[in-house]
């Protein structure tokens, strides 16, 4: 008796990526191939299984008990494929971080990284929310500690994130302040991708916060800490964003920095695991943020 035949690694691919995506055409984007193309091979897998893995909507895919069994164990499959080629693929280590890390904190630093591993080379990625390693080719993240990491990833505790009042040393002088009160009659800058900042200063200050607190938003942490440099205002940021800036004299601390609620920590993907020059940078980075 003859077995049957087996199911096209295409098709599979194209189901699994939809079950991921939950659309045709999401998938069909992330292979490069048409929407057609994803629906052909799903029907065909459905077929040669004789099951149905999928049920369509209007908004998108929904997966059959059937189809989620089988989506789960082909996304183990596909990463274990992408594993053993990366472990066999000489390529450069890609680290993700926030666009703010980067700039304020990580590029000032590369020299002192390439002087101490000269033979290592790494690519830069900006993000600062979840991440697909395989899909996004990254090698290691640096998140906070209250993003949820990738399954099966432990997070590498690199540093507390310490956070603080801070403005131009000119705005310090003519605004003349000198108490936490006073932060009412004062223009508070923030940034949209950490609006609770200062409610978690005022209540890593043991302060009560002042009420109906009205403050003038900015897109992301670099806008935000340009525009206290240029003396728009008071930003509550992370010291490790702007020890430079306070070396420099450039921004003052008024009230100095305390321990905030946060944590950096560091996502390493299964395929940079076994790496020596894995390890090197896993290590570079928590000194590093240790001395800063």
């Amino acid at each position: 008796m003859s077995s049957p035949p087996r199911p096209s690694l295409n098709a599979l691919r194209a189901f699994e990526m939809t079950a991921r995506k939950g659309t045709f055409s999401e998938a069909a984007d992330a292979l490069s191939v048409t929407h057609g193309a994803i629906s052909r091979h799903i029907r065909s897998l459905e077929d040669s299984l004789g099951v149905v893995l999928l049920t369509r909507n209007a908004h998108g895919t929904t997966l059959t008990p059937e189809g989620a069994k089988l989506a789960a164990g082909l996304s183990r499959g596909f990463a274990l494929i992408q594993e053993s080629v990366e472990q066999v693929r000489p390529r450069p280590l890609e680290l993700s971080c926030s666009a703010s890390i980067m700039m304020h904190w990580l590029l000032p630093r590369l020299a002192k990284l390439h002087s101490a591993f000269p033979k290592m080379e790494l690519g830069l990625k900006t993000g600062h929310g979840p991440i697909d390693f395989i899909e996004e080719g990254v090698s290691l993240a640096i998140r906070l500690d209250s993003i949820q990491p990738p399954t099966g990833t432990v997070p590498i505790p690199l540093t507390n994130e310490w956070i603080g009042v801070v403005c131009s040393p000119a705005y310090e002088s003519t605004s003349g302040l000198s108490a936490v009160s006073h932060l009412g009659m004062e223009r508070l800058l923030a940034t949209k991708t950490r609006p609770h900042a200062w409610a978690d200063w005022y209540s890593a200050m043991a302060h009560e916060p002042i009420e109906n607190m009205n403050l003038e938003f900015f897109e992301h942490f670099y806008l935000l800490i340009q525009a206290a440099k240029v003396g728009l205002g008071l930003a509550c940021v992370p010291r490790i964003l702007v020890q430079e800036e306070l070396e420099k004299g450039e921004l003052v601390a008024p009230f100095g920095f305390v321990e905030g609620p946060a944590r950096l920590v560091l996502w390493v993907s299964p395929s940079a695991m076994q790496r020596n020059d894995t390890e090197n940078l896993a290590r570079w980075l928590r000194e590093e943020m240790a001395k800063s």
